[in-house]
């Protein structure tokens, strides 16, 4: 769900204010300048009338179902809409047949995917036949970064758009907009209302329910103080503050301190994080890209533990998973630190994509034919098991390119260990003319 969502089906029921904002063109759009306004992207793709398919990437509450549903709007397109949570791989061939009939009379369909992060890699493949085929435009929406978690199939369909934080301007349009509906004034002082501003962080949506909780809880003449403010919503204004020291920002601190091994500032940082209500999930998976980024063999318990903290915070739930997640912040910030295997797994991967088409040596391609049995397949491989020290020392790299060298272990931690193996083993390589 996004900002201003549609309204149920009764038109007489009555309606958030978030629903009754909901603008009604691109231009009324709060926030997204870059996408909407005069030279945005979006408007600049609505000029060709040709969209193409797009995933909107940025926080909630910025604006990227409303979005949606303007630019099925604007190109005449039926608009669908489903959720990633919701919805499995049988719904959605319901809705390709349905745009498939839309197609045969004439009309394209707007598929709008929410949360489509939350599809699997096989779930995402779907897509690919009715994209490629023009069966549906598909705008799909995400919070987490889409390099990450979008199949590179999908993602090289559909062009990236960034929505950002709706910043303190933007939510003051709002809150104008909200006043003029209403026709009154939101009862708070000024450093109250500024408290408002920093209690959505960057929400759109959140900043019109809050508004709508102050004008409940207000008594003829009253006007609240920040005190008081906190009082009604009871939520206080969050750590991301006007400084814009946000949602990135700390987390790369955080990073920065686990890898820098001071637990007690990534611990504080873990706590600001926490208390300004930021998705303990995110933190969990981004604790995990540390203990395999930042540590990685120099100790392997390191993900271990990060991984038992994403499902204990998973199991209870807050506020008792969070000191789970303490625990693992606690075990990466004092881990012995190594990013070794991360610079190998880089280096083979650029090797790899540079020079993929080599053939390995017939010595460790299995024979399942006679034809390639008679070609050599095989011939001269040893069973590292059957040799001395259960290490037979050939070499294993095409012989176009020789041996390669990407992982050199630390001398620290667990890594210490793994370096004088992997010395052993060079120089029984080299006695025995591997």
């Amino acid at each position: 769900m996004d900002l201003f969502e549609a309204a149920g089906p009764d038109p007489k029921a009555p309606r958030p204010l978030a629903d009754r904002l909901r603008p009604q063109t691109l231009a009324e759009v709060a926030g997204q300048e870059h996408l909407t306004g005069p030279d945005g992207a979006l408007t600049r793709l609505l000029r060709t009338r040709s969209l193409g398919s797009l995933v909107f990437w940025g926080p909630p509450g910025t604006g990227k179902t409303t979005v949606a549903r303007l630019l099925a709007g604007e190109t005449d397109l039926a608009f669908e809409q489903v959720s990633a949570i919701f919805t499995g791989v049988a719904d959605l061939k319901k809705v390709f047949e349905q745009a498939r009939g839309r197609r045969v009379q004439g009309r394209g369909t707007l598929l709008f995917v929410d949360e489509i992060h939350r599809f699997n890699r096989s779930q995402q493949d779907a897509f690919l036949p009715v994209v490629e085929d023009g069966t549906v435009t598909l705008v799909g929406a995400t919070t987490e970064n889409p390099s990450f978690e979008l199949n590179a199939a999908l993602l090289s369909r559909a062009r990236v758009l960034t929505f950002r934080s709706l910043d303190d301007d933007a939510l003051e349009k709002l809150l104008a907009r909200a006043e003029a509906l209403e026709a009154k004034a939101l009862p708070l002082d000024a450093d109250a209302r500024l408290a408002l501003v920093r209690m959505a962080d960057g929400d759109g949506r959140a900043i019109l329910t809050l508004a709508e909780e102050v004008w409940r809880a207000a008594a003829a003449g009253e006007v609240f103080d920040t005190a008081g403010l906190s009082e009604i919503v009871q939520r206080r204004a969050p750590i991301y503050d006007k400084a814009q020291e946000g949602h990135y920002n700390l987390i790369s601190a955080l990073h920065k301190t686990v890898r820098g091994s001071d637990p007690d500032a990534a611990l504080y940082y873990l706590a600001r994080m926490l208390d300004a209500g930021e998705n303990p999930l995110f933190i969990a998976r981004r604790v995990v890209r540390m203990a395999v980024e930042d540590i990685g063999l120099a100790d392997p318990q390191a993900l271990v533990v990060a991984n038992a903290a994403k499902d204990a915070y998973d199991f209870l739930g807050s506020p008792e998973g969070e000191l789970a997640l303490a625990n693992a912040v606690i075990y990466v910030a004092t881990a012995p630190k190594s990013n070794a295997a991360y610079t190998a797994w880089k280096a083979a991967l650029s090797l790899a994509k540079e020079r993929g088409s080599l053939t390995p040596p017939k010595t460790i391609l299995n024979a399942p034919t006679k034809l390639m049995k008679s070609e050599g397949y095989g011939d001269g491989y040893r069973y590292d098991h059957d040799e001395p020290d259960a290490f037979s020392g050939q070499d294993y790299w095409p012989d176009a390119l020789g041996r390669q060298s990407f992982y050199r272990p630390v001398e620290r931690g667990f890594e210490r260990e793994i370096s004088k193996r992997m010395e052993w083993w060079a120089k029984l390589r080299r006695e025995r003319g591997g």
